[in-house]
């Protein structure tokens, strides 16, 4: 038996013999269990094709919200962190009411009738929504929709009052039937979009997209996919009817994927291929671009949030798959009209213990390694994919990180907003990434990421920038040491080139960590949220520095936090 053993009895020198003994094996034991490091592989002279904008689309239920304190601050913010415009999509836009805001609720009385049945048009909410955006050269995702109330064929009950913990299909009211006359309908799409060309030039309203409804294939439409179908029909002949070079698209399905969904999405476009026109009577339908929505599928397992990115990327791939399927079709743009973590931004933390990953930096690590797959996804099916419209947006007179799927809350961005900043800095083409790493679009896309941590990025290049998006993902949140990385970069053009490194992790870029850090006040004072708007800012993790390119070749080490996101940024005279 060593002597070790009776360390109690042993001899000064003995005993230190021992200690050194006792701590090599600790030390052994530590370095087993670190994270192995993780090396990436840039080459920039490998181009992938154009890095499209695909992250530089946003969504929400409440139109009213777009002109309200918060709303505006929020939307100049996002306008801010592209340079090519920001695409909005916005519901509730033909619904009538007074324009009072609401949780899963808009309305801008755009269409009534006299007590004769005649229409009564008016614009002055939709002006406000869309002069908004427009100011901020931000370009409108039209929606048309939903059903006005003296159109509907089934009007009471028509406002409703939803609020989280309710039953969600409470908001499904008269809104969501077919219209009692196409024809009207028609006329008033018609006098919208010629309205619209009016207001803002034909230069303008040509590059928005006009798009029918929302999710038809589930309660948003109460009517048959023969009625969508028709109502399809009758509105993108109005659209064209009043400015024949405007963009009009559909069918806004959403989970590809499920059965009931392939049973709405193949008709529509079987229609819009081969079927009979319901107001001209000659085959098929004006179609510009397509769309349909993809959502993961978070839950609590053992007392902690699990994503599932595996099931909104089947989502997405299954769309695409359809869409591949059309040979006249493929070549259109995709929209993916709302591609997120899961389906009801509005359904907060408190009462939905699911959607416990939305203020912190579970939101942003999801958000870069789920729109780096994107662009595989779609390279994989040979589509043409335009956006993805991250349906998050802000909950005004809220209760401060209650934990909706939103941005920011009571004007302080939150983490994932940076991610989005990062993808804004990022320019010109994609860049092939390589060297063994643990997941691919594939494997994600069939088991989610589940074992190991998806250690991955983006990389991209133009004529004097390049970037590598950098995240540590895992569908668990749960604790875990900080990985090792090295990311080596070859191709740069230049012997010297200047680094920015940024970062969102619990210290950094993290509004949400500050505010826990107060105490989590309920009413944060004036000059605590001055602080908190401060850090909910892109921050950079070192200050700049410039780094020597050996035949154009550098090497950048670092450790990155679970859940954690870096932007490298390299810039060359």
């Amino acid at each position: 038996m060593s002597q070790c053993n009776y360390i109690f009895w042993l001899k000064p020198s003995v005993l230190a013999l021992c200690t050194f003994s006792l701590l090599t094996s600790v030390n052994s034991l530590a370095q087993q269990n670190l994270p192995k490091p993780v090396t990436i592989q840039v080459d920039l002279t490998k181009d992938k094709g154009p890095l499209k904008p695909i992250w530089a689309w946003f969504g929400y239920d409440e139109p009213n919200y777009t002109y309200m304190k918060d709303g505006k601050k929020l939307l100049t913010e996002i306008s801010q962190l592209s340079k090519i415009p920001v695409n909005v999509r916005v519901h509730s836009l033909l619904v009538t009411g007074d324009g009072t805001a609401a949780l899963k609720w808009g309305s801008t009385n755009a269409y009534t009738e006299d007590k004769k049945g005649n229409p009564i048009y008016s614009w002055t909410i939709i002006d406000k929504i869309f002069d908004t955006f427009i100011q901020r050269g931000m370009k409108p995702i039209a929606q048309i929709g939903f059903m006005p109330e003296a159109l509907s064929t089934k009007p009471q009950p028509y406002r409703h009052y939803w609020k989280p913990g309710d039953n969600y299909n409470d908001i499904y009211t008269g809104w969501a039937y077919p219209p009692k006359d196409y024809a009207k309908w028609g006329e008033l799409v018609y006098q919208w979009v010629k309205h619209s060309v009016d207001r803002y030039g034909k230069k303008e309203v040509e590059s928005w997209y006009w798009e029918l409804w929302n999710e038809p294939n589930i309660s948003y439409w109460k009517g048959t996919v023969e009625e969508y179908i028709k109502l399809y029909d009758y509105t993108a002949d109005a659209v064209r009817r009043a400015l024949p070079t405007a963009k009009v698209g559909g069918p806004e399905v959403t989970g590809p994927s499920w059965e009931g969904s392939s049973k709405f999405f193949k008709p529509f476009m079987e229609h819009v291929v081969s079927g009979k026109n319901a107001v001209t009577g000659k085959t098929g339908a004006p179609l510009d671009f397509i769309t349909f929505h993809a959502k993961g599928a978070p839950k609590v397992v053992d007392g902690h949030v699990q994503m599932n990115m595996g099931t909104q990327l089947r989502d997405i791939d299954k769309g695409f798959e359809i869409v591949a399927s059309y040979p006249t079709l493929k070549n259109l743009p995709i929209i993916i009209g709302e591609s997120d973590p899961e389906g009801c931004a509005a359904c907060s933390e408190d009462l939905s213990p699911q959607n416990a990953y939305r203020n912190g930096t579970m939101y942003s690590s999801y958000t870069a390694a789920s729109f780096a797959r994107k662009y595989d996804l779609a390279d994989a099916r040979g589509v043409n994919l335009a956006g993805a419209v991250t349906w998050a947006f802000e909950f005004e007179d809220q209760a401060w990180f209650r934990g909706f799927r939103d941005l920011a809350t009571n004007g302080v961005d939150k983490p994932v907003l940076n991610v989005f900043r990062m993808f804004g800095m990022m320019q010109g083409n994609r860049s092939e990434v390589k060297n063994g790493l643990a997941y691919d679009y594939a494997r994600i896309r069939d088991q989610s990421v589940r074992a190991e941590a998806d250690i991955n990025a983006l990389a991209s290049k133009n004529t004097k920038t390049a970037a590598v998006m950098v995240w540590n993902y895992h569908d668990d949140n749960l604790p875990a040491p900080d990985a090792p990385i090295s990311v080596q970069v070859q191709g740069l053009p230049a012997q010297r080139v200047l680094l920015h490194h940024y970062r969102v992790d619990k210290q950094f870029s993290n509004s949400y960590e500050v505010w826990k850090k107060m105490g989590s006040p309920k009413t944060p004072t004036t000059e605590q949220i001055a602080e908190l708007e401060k850090a909910g800012q892109l921050q950079l993790l070192t200050s700049p520095e410039w780094m020597m390119a050996k035949d154009g070749k550098v090497n950048v080490t670092f450790d990155l936090p679970r859940q954690g996101v870096s932007l490298l940024k390299f810039s060359w005279d």
